[in-house]
């Protein structure tokens, strides 16, 4: 089952309009969706190394805009969306690092596979600088990103072999990662 579903992500990524389901996986995992864009990101620059930067680019802009929507959230609309998506417990402890750590909460978390809406809400309830929030966000995100696509690019071939001679160890682990990402998200913020 797992080859059937890497092979249909290596299609999918070869495709045309896959750019576009990147974008939105970004957009939507930056404001209310729980995972990570690098699960189509990685396929996409394996399956076509040469569009690598623009890959990054597309998933770096759509991060920065789903973020803006998620500090929408948490500013204005958090007791009715917010609390949903994160709950009250999180902004609360992600208040109290705010004002131990500021910046560095979002240098930090941006770069980290615990999902960024965590990050955004709670930035955006907590009254966070949105022009800090912004240019944080696309330092963190895009150097997330940008570093990705640069491994794969210049590594691409030797990774994809291991990849695919290795495929169920490494979505054992992906899957443990971004689980331990939200569970400790849940009991650290």
């Amino acid at each position: 089952m797992l080859r059937n579903l890497y092979a249909w992500t290596m299609r999918l990524a070869a495709r045309r309009d896959a750019p576009l389901a990147l974008a939105a996986v970004s957009f939507a995992e930056s404001s209310f969706f729980p995972i990570p864009p690098d699960a189509l990101l990685i396929p996409m620059v394996l399956a076509r190394p040469e569009r690598a930067w623009r890959l990054a680019a597309i998933c770096t802009a759509a991060s920065v805009l789903g973020g803006l929507l998620g500090y929408a959230i948490g500013r204005f609309l958090f007791d009715t969306v917010g609390r949903a998506l994160i709950g009250t417990e999180g902004v609360a402890t992600f208040q109290s690092y705010y004002a131990t750590w500021g910046l560095w909460v979002i240098l930090v978390k941006g770069l980290t596979p615990i999902p960024y809406k965590l990050v955004t809400i709670a930035s955006g309830f907590a009254s966070f600088s949105l022009g800090v929030f912004i240019l944080a966000s696309v330092v963190t995100r895009g150097a997330r990103f940008f570093l990705v696509a640069a491994l794969l690019r210049r590594y691409g071939t030797p990774i994809r072999g291991f990849i695919e001679r290795y495929l169920t160890w490494l979505t054992t682990g992906f899957v443990l990662l971004v689980v331990g990402g939200i569970v400790a998200a849940r009991y650290l913020a």
